[in-house]
């Protein structure tokens, strides 16, 4: 975890609601994975607020590209403080023909730096956008990824063969509703499947990160026969089906 300084360089409208952020940044936030996060701070003044949660959703050869709302203003030539990199890699199998990205009822920003390494590797990659994700639009995204939109309860077509499809899934969900939206996701997955083995879903886990070192514990994730875990370092991906209190 470092205390950097970037720069936005440029930055580009994808869609109506999300903007990509191309900032040039410390080497040592060049290496980051799918997964891994940067807690951020425009404002060089103090607040008494937490730092942004900003996901990468692509690594260039000069930049670190995020995707932000847009309608949060940002302007090249802007300093921002960055904390970094937080959290861990996307735990993928060696063996893979497929992955289901599943957004909940929220951006799938969380999800999409996975997309170009998967896809370099021939790997299919779905992405199923549910509730209010379906307004996400995709049209910046690899023509090589399948997209499909689904309703607020899960619904979407082909969906048994979609989950059957799939060798691995990660979903991000609401995080004002996250437990919520993610035991709803593993009990559609066990009705689908009837038996949803270990390191098959993950829920991609977005608290509030206050330190983003484990140092605050308020980030503390239920693990059946574990002591809890951070989010901000062991997650932010968690094995839905051994996560205390989802079902």
């Amino acid at each position: 975890m470092k205390d950097t300084q970037a720069l936005i360089e440029r930055v580009t409208r994808v869609n109506d609601t999300h903007q990509h952020l191309h900032l040039s940044v410390d080497p040592s936030l060049m290496s980051m994975k799918a997964g891994q996060s940067v807690l951020a701070k425009v404002n060089e003044t103090w607040t008494p607020y937490l730092r942004q949660q900003w996901f990468p959703v692509k690594l260039t050869k000069k930049a670190l590209v995020v995707e932000r709302p847009a309608a949060e203003p940002y302007q090249p030539g802007q300093v921002v403080s960055l904390l970094g990199a937080v959290g861990q890699p996307f735990r993928f199998r060696r063996s893979l023909r497929s992955v289901l990205l599943l957004a909940y009822d929220t951006e799938p920003t969380p999800l999409l730096m996975t997309i170009p390494a998967l896809i370099e590797n021939k790997i299919g990659v779905t992405l199923v956008l549910c509730g209010v994700a379906a307004k996400y639009g995709t049209a910046h995204l690899p023509p090589e990824v399948e997209i499909i939109q689904g309703d607020s309860e899960l619904n979407w077509q082909n969906r048994v063969t979609t989950i059957g499809w799939a060798d691995q899934v990660f979903c991000a969900a609401a995080p004002e509703v996250e437990s919520v939206l993610l035991a709803r996701a593993l009990a559609v997955f066990r009705e689908v499947r009837a038996d949803v083995q270990q390191a098959y879903l993950f829920g991609v886990f977005r608290p509030p990160l206050p330190c983003g070192i484990g140092a605050c514990g308020a980030c503390l994730i239920k693990v059946k026969g574990s002591d809890p875990q951070f989010a901000c370092a062991h997650g932010p991906a968690f094995d839905l089906t051994q996560v205390g209190g989802l079902g």
